[in-house]
Order: C-alpha cells, then structure tokens, then sequence
C-alpha cells in the first residue's frame, strides 16, 4: 500500500506528501468506527479516516486535525478533490490546542472521535520529524489524548480507535481513569494460528452496561481477505 495514489470506490488518497501511508489500520478503523452528526477525526494525515467516515455517515458533519503540516495540506487536497469537501474541515494544529483555543464551545460537542493515534512508546525513534510524530506518542499521549476525547465527547458519545497488543493495556487502563468505558473489542488476527496484533476499540463516555467481545482475521486459510474483512470493507476497495 505504498503507492503514491491509492483509490477507493469513491475518492482518491494521494500520499506523496504525507508521512503515514494508506495501511491496513486505518481502512480497518475507518469501515469499522462508530459515526454521529458531528465527528471529530485526531491525526487525519492523508484524510483516508475522515473521508471513510464521510462516506460512511452521509449526514456527518466531520472535523480533521493533523499538527504536521505536510498531512494537513495533504488532507486539504485530498478532501477537496472529493465529493464530500462540504461535509469535511481540515484544522492545522494539534488536539490540545484545538481544545484549548475554543474550550467553551467544544465541550461536550462531538458524537463521535475517531483516531489511528500514535503508539510507539520508548521505543527506536524513526528518521524524519513527521513520521516521529505520527508514529510516537511524544506529542500526544495516551493519558492527553483520552483525558481530551472525554472532554469533547457528549454524554454516552463514542470513541473508536485502534491499538497494538503491546500497548492495550496500558490504553484501557488510561481511558477508565479518564471516564470512558469498553463498548466494543476486536481483537485482530492477522491469520487464524496467530496471536492478535492490532485491537479495535470502541469506548464509551460514560457507563456501558454491555461489553462486545470478539476475534476476527484478515486472512483465511488460502491468504485470502476473509469474510470479515471483506464485507467491513467491500464499500470502499476497489476488488
């Protein structure tokens, strides 16, 4: 998936510009997440979630940050070129000054947030500023961006994300303390002899009466998509 333009059935992600290209988790969260009137997207890069989730909930008003500026401009273009620029705004800047700059009115406004965070933590920083920073959590942390998600979120909103098993724990331990609660667990195989690598995740603000558990694969036994995966995502690859 390194191609400099990757297509979808819908819009175009042209990536030149832009550290994090299109990959499996993002497609993942973005035909899985939870949607609502009002979605925020945190760490848009190429706009691939925001415009996933534009096509996804066609009454969605959507807004996209990115604090490097070579994914915002990116997502600008992208977004542009799509028939969904009216539904989707792209902000250059990062989450806790987002918040910051407009605290009163942000309160508590979103339905949903959706964000493919970063997640190498204490570990071999990669070369290049921008691809750092979409890769570690040096610039957002775990207990920043959750404290924020719980801010913004309406009472009983959604956020949906996805995590590494490596780090899961230390993740839901860190959005419990912030007053969110596990609506929905995927846990992903990549096939089905292997342990699970990457875990979808749907949180609650507030309290969850019922917790959805379950394991999926990418691939079935002849290395192709399984059933699971194709039919999340048969609306936007072009197979």
């Amino acid at each position: 998936m390194a191609n400099s333009v990757f297509t979808f059935k819908q819009f175009k992600i042209e990536q030149s510009g832009c550290a994090m290209k299109v990959g499996t988790d993002g497609v993942l969260l973005g035909a899985w997440a939870r949607g609502g009137e009002r979605i925020l997207d945190v760490g848009t890069g190429s706009g691939l979630i925001a415009l996933m989730m534009a096509q996804r909930c066609p009454l969605a008003q959507i807004v996209a940050l990115d604090i490097d500026e070579g994914a915002y401009k990116q997502a600008v273009s992208n977004i542009e070129e799509s028939v969904f620029s009216d539904r989707v705004s792209v902000v250059h800047t990062s989450l806790q000054d987002y918040c910051k700059a407009n605290k009163t009115e942000l309160e508590g406004s979103f339905d949903a947030i959706v964000s493919n965070p970063p997640f190498f933590v204490n570990s071999l920083k990669s070369k290049g500023d921008s691809r750092t920073m979409a890769r570690h959590t040096d610039t957002l942390s775990f207990a920043e961006l959750l404290r924020w998600v719980s801010f913004l979120l309406r009472e009983q909103g959604t956020f949906s994300c996805i995590i590494p098993s490596e780090v899961l724990k230390d993740f839901l331990s860190e959005s419990y303390i912030c007053g969110l609660s596990l609506m929905h667990h995927v846990a992903i195989k990549t096939v089905e002899n292997k342990n699970a690598k990457r875990h979808l995740l749907c949180l609650v603000k507030g309290a969850c009466e019922e917790e959805i558990y379950e394991e999926q694969v990418l691939k079935d036994a002849e290395g192709k998509p399984s059933l699971w995966y194709d039919e999340i995502t048969k609306a936007f690859y072009l197979w």
